[in-house]
């Protein structure tokens, strides 16, 4: 027995050894079938296998790996191009078989009539020529649907339909039932004991839905807008003293006939908090102590106001920064004491770390070029950053007119002494159509149009076209300016001008005036600018031989040619050149004609206005003042067609002309012959009329006071000597006083989905016998 055992030991030892030599073959084999040995791909129609192999993660000689193989199917899933894929082991090869996803052929959206369909198109994933997947459907879904509840559809429902088409494509439809509008019926504010209702709905965007509100789409339910609403509320309250001020929740509950919502917030108010003390600490800096109290807004005793602390920041900002602090950081440090309400200011001021800017980025400019943006900011990448210059930036792209708002910030580079400037804007309407209309006592209606565009092709230029046609005036004035000639800060434009005028009771002539200018200008810092013009011009004027005209207009009779050059120096700080609310702009001009042509004079014109804010938001006082004068440069009377002609909107109560000098004639009345002076003034205050906002309703009210005088010394020493010209001549006397002349009006400014429109009545209280009034004036006109 012990025998049989060890001879069984070593059979299977002399086994072992030799079955390797024995079947060497077999074991070759086995070790092969572990590794792969070709992906095969399948299935596929449009991609290449080249492509498939290239998701793969396993590949021939690799080992079979089932994490791999695992990999290799999310990575093709992932592709969006498949939208079935399978892999397995045939023999020793990796078969991957894959199922495409079709082709979509044409997108459709079908059923939607408020919406268009660029509108959609631009929120769709899914486009002509892309892969069609189930989950991109789905998602695009959800985008439109998106759409339509900030337009105000909240029912909204879209239903994919897929058409399949040969070789392996489809045409996508949305079918969508658009719903009705859904307003908002009510809102409410649950909380709120210092502000009532309808004091804190007329600081929100949402507004309440209203049959005058047919234009309007505040009044829709829109769930974006409405977190934007609790962030106002928030800058209000804390604008009026209320820093703890919260909105707790902002509730839209549907309707039970799911057309409207009641919109409900529930504030927390808190205490109101005054103004214990201000300091500041300029830490290492040795800025003036006067300058920087200057620039703080609030003092102890007021109420806190969060909007005057921000400001507060900037000035402090800028005043370092115009010290040579170019990296000055201004932290304020708000101490509260809640049991006696009150607040501590400090401001702390360090000089950061010096920084540079590593790039300007420029975003939300949908039609302005990017270069049009950079060169009002007069700062570029690898430059110091310096806050002063931001703001000056800030300010020159303001005065462009081009945007609605500017947010200008910066944001941490790539290293700690590197930002990137941020330049938001949001663009506005440069375009506009205006149509200007009147009435005065003896002309009747008159009226005019002008189309201008500030922005042309966003780059800048600015083209003009005026033209008034009536029965009996045509004027065509066409201009344009290239704010950088040449890529250099240096303006320059033309103009072309036509103008043809029949006799009306103001004016007892034809006249005909062509000719053109051109012009150039620069700026001399961030307010002040100069400007220089050469113009030329031919005039006539036409008297018919049974006019009966007075001689001082009998005498112009004929052709002139002008010649002239002008200067013009202004100066601007005005906070918005649209719609500005305090600031002063001042204008002079001089204009010597005489350079060829047979017309000589010098004149010099001035004006300013200067803007108040007064005590209540929204009222805004104007003060204006014109006054001009013009000198003959030979013995020869000053031709009348150059005289000033004021009146209309230069003086509201008068017509054009109506106001100055005047001659008899033999109709009974007397012809404007236009003054070499005059000095004009306004007082005007607009105001809100305490409707909502979204009206774009204001009033205004005003006075217009001063004269113009001046007949050429010629008229007015002999006007005898001028009556024996035939007999289209005879009564003679000149009125030429300088009586002091005044106008009291109202108007009307409504900012109207056409644009900007205003009514004006205006009545004479002091006035000459021979001024000629007009008490009613409106113009109208719509941007683009």
């Amino acid at each position: 027995m012990r025998y049989q055992s060890v001879i069984v030991a070593v059979f299977a030892c002399v086994l072992c050894f030799a079955l390797p030599v024995i079947a060497p073959p077999a074991f070759v084999e086995a070790a092969q079938a572990q590794t792969v040995g070709r992906i095969i791909v399948e299935g596929n129609q449009r991609i290449e296998s080249e492509t498939v192999l290239s998701y793969m993660q396993i590949g021939p000689g690799d080992p079979f790996d089932s994490e791999k193989i695992n990999e290799s199917l999310k990575s093709l899933f992932q592709t969006g191009l498949f939208s079935d894929v399978r892999i397995f082991r045939r023999g020793g090869n990796l078969v991957v078989v894959v199922e495409e996803n079709p082709m979509i052929n044409r997108v459709n959206f079908e059923g939607n009539s408020e919406v268009k369909d660029k509108d959609l198109e631009k929120e769709v994933e899914l486009k002509e020529r892309t892969m069609f997947t189930r989950a991109k459907v789905q998602s695009d879904v959800q985008r439109i649907i998106a759409v339509y509840r900030r337009s105000g559809y909240y029912s909204a429902r879209v239903e994919p339909k897929i058409i399949r088409l040969p070789q392996n494509r489809v045409d996508l439809v949305y079918e969508i039932t658009e719903g009705v509008e859904t307003k908002v019926r009510s809102i409410t504010f649950v909380g709120n004991e210092a502000f009532s209702d309808s004091d804190l709905r007329s600081r929100i965007t949402t507004t309440e839905t209203a049959w005058w509100k047919f234009m309007a789409t505040s009044d829709r339910y829109d769930p974006d807008r409405l977190n934007y609403d609790k962030e106002l509320l928030r800058r209000y309250y804390l604008k009026n003293g209320f820093a703890d001020f919260r909105v707790i929740s902002a509730d839209a509950e549907l309707a039970p006939d799911g057309e409207s919502f009641y919109i409900t917030f529930t504030v927390e108010e808190g205490p109101l908090y005054k103004v214990n003390s201000v300091a500041i600490n300029k830490g290492e800096t040795n800025l003036d102590e006067g300058s920087l109290r200057n620039a703080v807004q609030l003092a102890p005793g007021e109420d806190y106001d969060s909007t005057k602390v921000d400001k507060s920041v900037e000035n402090i900002t800028i005043e370092a920064g115009k010290a040579g602090f170019a990296c000055a950081k201004v932290e304020p440090d708000i101490k509260k004491d809640e049991p006696n309400k009150k607040l501590d200011i400090t401001y702390n001021i360090s000089e950061g770390p010096r920084t540079y800017i590593e790039r300007i980025d420029i975003i939300g400019n949908t039609r302005t070029l990017d270069e049009v943006i950079r060169r009002e900011l007069r700062l570029f990448e690898g430059d110091a950053y310096n806050r002063v210059l931001v703001e000056r930036g800030r300010r020159r792209l303001t005065a462009l007119d081009f945007f609605e708002k500017i947010d200008m910030r910066d944001e941490p580079g790539s290293a700690p002494d590197k930002v990137i400037l941020i330049v938001e804007v949001v663009e506005k309407s440069t375009g506009s159509l205006n149509l200007t209309a009147g009435y005065s006592t003896s002309d009747g209606v008159i009226g005019g149009i002008s189309v201008t565009e500030r922005n042309l092709l966003g780059r800048g230029q600015n083209v003009r076209l005026d033209t008034q046609l009536s029965w009996d005036r045509q004027t065509v004035d066409f201009g344009f300016t290239e704010p950088y000639f040449l890529d250099m800060p240096l303006s320059a434009g033309f103009d072309l001008f036509a103008t043809q005028s029949s006799k009306t009771d103001t004016t007892k002539y034809d006249s005909t005036k062509y000719g053109g200018a051109l012009r150039t200008g620069f700026r001399l810092d961030e307010w002040q600018s100069l400007s220089f013009k050469y113009a030329l011009a031919r005039r006539e004027i036409t008297i018919d031989n049974d006019a009966k005209v007075s001689p001082a207009i009998l005498d112009s009779e004929g052709v002139t040619w002008k010649s002239s050059i002008a200067s013009a120096y202004v100066y601007d700080d005005l906070d918005n050149p649209s719609k500005p609310t305090k600031g002063f702009r001042g204008k002079s001009t001089l204009e010597i004609a005489g350079l060829g042509g047979d017309v000589y004079y010098a004149s010099l014109d001035a004006s300013a206005y200067y803007f108040i804010p007064l005590l209540f938001d929204g009222v805004v006082m104007k003060l204006e003042a014109n006054a001009g004068h013009m000198e003959p440069l030979t013995s020869d009377d000053i031709p009348i067609q150059d005289r000033f002609f004021k009146g209309s909107d230069s003086f509201r109560g008068f017509q054009r002309g109506g106001v100055g000098p005047h001659m008899d004639n033999t109709r009974g009345d007397s012809d404007a012959i236009g003054g070499q002076t005059y000095a004009i003034g306004t007082v005007e205050t607009t105001f809100p009329l305490g409707l909502p906002e979204e009206f774009g309703l204001e009033g205004a009210v005003f006075t217009d006071f001063g004269t113009v005088f001046g007949a050429p010394e010629e008229t007015v020493a002999a006007p005898s000597d001028l009556c024996p010209i035939g007999p289209k001549a005879t009564e003679c006397e000149v009125h030429d006083t300088m009586a002091f002349r005044l106008s009291v009006g109202a108007g009307l400014i409504w900012d109207s989905p056409f644009g900007p429109l205003r009514v004006d009545v205006a009545y004479p209280l002091l006035k000459a016998d021979y001024d000629e009034e007009e008490l009613f004036r409106f113009s109208v006109g719509t941007r683009f």
